[in-house]
């Protein structure tokens, strides 16, 4: 039976450039997507630009810009960000749309129906000249611990994160002046009902989950579940239900987790299926539900978002396949706007090839550690692995001198297509097991076996000694050549899909394929470019 898999790849913000690390998070999804459609499942993969929140404020402020603008900007880049990276989104949208502000509204009246729900009157930050409560991002405030001025949310010298008594003497980010202390009424979500079932779902869960996830939200359930406000003073975001608070909008957090839900719902909806195969449980139908995202975001998609379908309606399935990566660095440091060591991917796209991108993205990236990026290293990789291995493979296969292009008819060796057969099995597996770079290796270990047995054979000599023998040996390469067009389908798909043309093979599939021979294909164009020092430069 075809499974039906839903797929949440993590939210941007949209207030900067999307990057390379960014995508590092974000590929693993694609490569989880396209295995499975490959395999035959029915698959949905959502996400959306993330839009509201002060992150998206703050920079319209500071750049003397609408919301709207800041929005639509980034918006726009990251839907060709993803377009030219070959993210194979069924629906990108974003979180500014009346659809989604919908399914929010409706969320949270569910929630307030059912108790979990609840109005919190504490003392908050308030700027008397700019006439409002401002938060965390909005205010600088002296760190206790080390003394550093930072953002109000968190330190930036030491990580501290900042308590209520913290923000006594905090300076407006937004006019420079002292804020004082006033009563603020907000509505809280009751997270804290939720420990029973989510320590449930964590030990249910945690098998499937890397390291970093399991002890990121172990360590977040033995700390002790607090309420988390709901709503925000704001004037740009998904607006409050209720009476009363007109000059408050919904936390960022909460609606923005929601659109993993929302998107589904109005992709469903418009091409006539019903959202709830992917999202509620059935007897009768199996179902994964993977979340992909960086280390950063881990509790709210192990925690949060799982409470948030609790409350709602018990007939959610719980997202356990959470594929959290770690950090990619630059050179050895952190990504950092004021290092402008974080180059935007449009940039970068246009200068290497997306298919070489990603491969080092999966291969070198961070999967289970922080890893590092650099010119050198990346240079290295696509001219070894990827130029000098596959692509000459593919290259003096399909080029052969002497063929122009003409595929020769023989027989299969018999060891090389027991080796392809168990490739499928073992990359298959290494996927599911959320082991991207394990299983992206194991292709490359068929390239290798290819490479080896064309260089044992010599058709160079066989052309011109033996041509039964040579008939046999390029007919395998191009056996192999064909299932290398589905096994690098998840991770380098606009090369896989050249050599599907290359070989007249409609779409990938998941299983050992056959190509006819005995047949001219034409032109062969090579897949990759060699990339010089200059390029590097």
């Amino acid at each position: 039976m075809n499974k039906k898999v839903l797929i949440g790849i993590a939210w941007t913000y949209a207030n900067s450039d999307i990057h390379l690390g960014h995508v590092s998070a974000y590929i693993p999804g694609d490569v989880l997507a396209r295995f499975h459609r490959a395999s035959g499942d029915d698959v949905l993969m959502v996400s959306g630009t993330d839009c509201h929140g002060t992150p998206t404020t703050e920079r319209a402020i500071r750049e003397n810009k609408t919301p709207e603008e800041i929005v639509n900007h980034y918006h726009e880049q990251y839907v060709e960000v993803f377009r030219r990276l070959g993210m194979s989104y069924d629906f990108y949208t974003q979180t500014t749309t009346p659809y989604h502000a919908e399914c929010v509204q409706e969320m949270i009246c569910t929630l307030s129906d059912k108790g979990y729900i609840y109005p919190k009157t504490e003392p908050a930050s308030f700027c008397p000249k700019c006439n409002k409560f401002v938060y965390d991002r909005e205010v600088e405030v002296v760190c206790p611990k080390c003394g550093t001025v930072s953002k109000g949310d968190q330190c930036g010298h030491c990580d501290y994160v900042f308590q209520a008594q913290d923000l006594l003497k905090a300076k407006c980010r937004i006019c420079g002046s002292e804020t004082e202390i006033r009563d603020n009424t907000n509505l809280y979500f009751a997270l804290s009902k939720f420990d029973a079932p989510l320590r449930e779902h964590f030990n249910r869960s945690k098998g499937y989950w890397r390291k970093n996830t399991v002890n990121e939200t172990e360590k977040f359930l033995d700390e002790g579940l607090q309420d988390r406000a709901v709503t925000r003073d704001l004037n740009w975001g998904v607006k409050v239900p209720f009476e009363g608070y007109d000059d408050k909008r919904i936390y960022v957090w909460i609606e923005a987790l929601w659109g993993y839900v929302s998107a589904a719902k109005r992709y469903c909806e418009e091409r006539g299926l019903d959202w709830r195969d992917w999202w509620f449980k059935d007897e009768n139908r199996e179902n994964l539900v993977y979340m992909c995202h960086g280390k950063d975001n881990i509790v709210f998609h192990t925690i949060i978002f799982p409470a948030l379908l609790m409350a709602t309606d018990e007939r959610f399935l719980m997202p356990e396949h959470c594929v959290s990566s770690e950090f990619l660095n630059v050179n050895g440091e952190k990504i950092s706007k004021s290092k402008g060591n974080g180059w935007p991917m449009l940039d970068m796209l246009d200068k290497f090839d997306a298919d070489s991108l990603r491969y080092f993205c999966i291969a070198n990236g961070p999967e289970k550690r922080d890893s590092n990026f650099t010119f050198a290293d990346y240079h290295a990789v696509h001219n070894g692995e990827i130029v000098n291995k596959f692509g000459n493979f593919v290259n003096r296969t399909l080029k052969f001198k002497g063929l122009d292009g003409y595929l020769p008819n023989g027989e299969m060796d018999e060891d090389i297509r027991a080796q392809i057969e168990e490739t499928y099995k073992a990359v298959g597996e290494s996927i599911i097991n959320i082991n991207f770079k394990d299983a992206l290796a194991k292709v490359m270990e068929l390239v290798d076996a290819g490479n080896k047995y064309y260089d044992t054979n010599e058709p160079w000599k066989l052309f011109k000694e033996d041509r039964a023998k040579f008939d046999n040996v390029i007919y395998t390469c191009v056996q192999i050549i064909a299932n290398l067009g589905n096994l690098f389908e998840p991770f380098m798909p606009f090369s896989a899909k050249k050599l599907r043309d290359f070989l007249g093979i409609e779409k990938p599939v998941w299983e050992y394929t056959t190509v006819e021979c005995g047949r001219n294909v034409g032109v062969i164009e090579p897949l990759f470019t060699r990339l010089t020092d200059k390029d590097i430069m």
